[in-house]
């Protein structure tokens, strides 16, 4: 896996991967950031969105759940001194299928949480806590 970043000038960033798909960074407004991309701290939650939803997706796809939809609402909070490191971090699925069973929903959460997802492990052995709650929505 490889990434590269370029600046942009100010602190204007642009990361691509090695397929080459860019992601736009820019910094906050009082270090002369102008809203022109995501904050890196804002991309590893993302990140971190997207290997959890994946598990869970992938988990209740393989135990034949009714899954119409998963939406993943996160919520960090930040030391408040330098370097201001993740503290906490909430992670909220909302799953939308009718007849979606909450054992295996919450049987998913717990696998990504401590075998799958790679980011959440990462962040949570450099002492991170990490909660997750679910919601199960009735179909569309």
């Amino acid at each position: 896996m490889q990434v590269n970043v370029a600046w942009g000038g100010n602190v204007h960033f642009k990361a691509e991967n090695s397929s080459g798909h860019q992601v736009p960074m820019d910094g906050p407004e009082e270090a002369g950031g102008e809203n022109l991309g995501s904050r890196p701290m804002e991309l590893i939650l993302m990140g971190l969105g997207g290997c959890t939803a994946y598990d869970v997706v992938d988990i209740l796809n393989k135990s034949r759940q009714p899954l119409e939809d998963l939406k993943v609402s996160i919520k960090a909070k930040r030391a408040e001194t330098i370097p201001a490191v993740f503290q906490q971090i909430e992670i909220h699925f909302t799953v939308v299928g009718a007849g979606v069973d909450p054992g295996r929903v919450q049987r998913a959460i717990d696998l990504t949480a401590e075998k799958y997802c790679s980011a959440s492990i990462m962040l949570e052995k450099g002492g991170v806590e990490i909660t997750h709650s679910f919601e199960i929505v009735a179909g569309l």
